[in-house]
């Protein structure tokens, strides 16, 4: 399905935390999977003053090209899968492959063939099924930084907020806002 609507909570995590979710779901360093987002733009950052997100995201040898853009009642995900050469051209030459991502990026009226790579994120990531949805803990490191996020994917909002909040309750985790991952990127390649 190239078109979806992603519906997720997060939450920032301190290290301690992080370790205390990873025994609670009784993960081991096995149960981690490494994936590398590698982040798009133009030169005039018409995706950034869209509040969309391009992205390549690499993973057990896979590659899915994925257009990220604001929609209601979370973030409209359209996605393609690439081969390793799609990608590694787009990573050393900025060429859209053509397919649905290209399609979606032409309907918001973004038609430039070229984009700039301008960093990667890379995530050590193990999930778990939890309550009608997928809880997700991430280690993400990029530039000089790490941090700590989990992640709760549900179909529905309203009953899967409900359910993260209860979580972290029961962990003892305070609420602490946690902006997407290219977000925390972005502001790390400014702050650098």
């Amino acid at each position: 399905m190239p078109e979806e609507l992603e519906i997720e909570f997060k939450n920032m995590l301190t290290q301690g935390e992080f370790n205390c979710i990873k025994k609670h779901f009784s993960f081991t360093d096995k149960d981690f999977t490494l994936q590398k987002n590698h982040y798009f733009d133009t030169l005039a950052n018409d995706l950034r003053e869209k509040q969309c997100a391009l992205r390549i995201r690499e993973k057990n040898g896979k590659f899915e090209f994925t257009l990220k853009q604001p929609a209601d009642g979370g973030l409209l995900e359209t996605n393609q899968t690439i081969t390793e050469h799609e990608s590694s051209k787009m990573l050393a030459e900025g060429f859209i492959p053509p397919g649905e991502v290209e399609s979606a990026l032409k309907k918001l009226g973004i038609e430039t063939k070229k984009f700039l790579h301008f960093g990667t994120l890379s995530t050590k990531r193990a999930e778990s099924r939890y309550k009608d949805g997928l809880m997700v803990l991430d280690y993400s490191f990029y530039l000089n930084n790490e941090d700590f996020e989990l992640e709760y994917e549900v179909n529905d909002r309203e009953s899967g907020q409900e359910k993260f909040f209860d979580f972290l309750k029961t962990m003892n985790i305070p609420i602490r806002h946690a902006d997407n991952k290219i977000k925390r990127f972005l502001r790390a390649v400014i702050s650098d």
